[in-house]
């Protein structure tokens, strides 16, 4: 990159054509532009997913809890090269993925269920209120929602 940006409208067209490539490197695993180097671009990559999995995780923190400490490689690998479609949206993507796979962990799976019996989302728009009564099953849990409240049931264990 040079050190004075270019001047004018053809320079600011460039210059935002620059920016939006860097972007989609660091957030949607674009290729890497010419002229920077890849070991500091990698790195604000690496810390950026590092802090979309933390933001996640304080509105999944059963799925993050559920996965323990293979929580943050497991979300590196399932957000390299996706975009973000916000925190909600982007643990709920992952918990249905991981439950199509058979890896979604037993506390995942209930927050998964009460997420479901509460909310609509078809993995294009933003969740919407579901209308009462409502119920959804994930994996062993339950969840049932009653007057406003979500409640899961749990089998009896022995």
């Amino acid at each position: 990159m040079s050190a004075t940006p270019p001047s004018g409208p053809a320079g600011a067209g460039d210059l935002a054509a620059r920016q939006a490539e860097l972007v989609a490197t660091l957030v949607a695993g674009g290729p890497l532009p010419s002229g920077f180097a890849p070991a500091p671009v990698d790195a604000t990559r690496r810390a950026l997913l590092r802090k979309r999995a933390g933001d996640v995780a304080r509105h999944w923190p059963l799925l993050a809890a559920g996965l323990a400490p293979d929580w943050p490689a497991t979300f590196a690998r399932w957000a390299a090269g996706r975009p973000t479609n916000g925190s909600l949206r982007d643990g709920w993507d992952l918990a249905r993925e991981l439950r199509e796979r058979g890896e979604l962990p037993p506390l995942g799976a209930e927050e998964l269920a009460a997420r479901e019996a509460a909310a609509r989302y078809d993995g294009a728009a933003a969740p919407r209120p579901r209308r009462l009564p409502a119920l959804a099953r994930t994996g062993g849990a339950i969840a049932v929602q009653l007057a406003g409240r979500v409640r899961l049931l749990r089998p009896a264990r022995r």
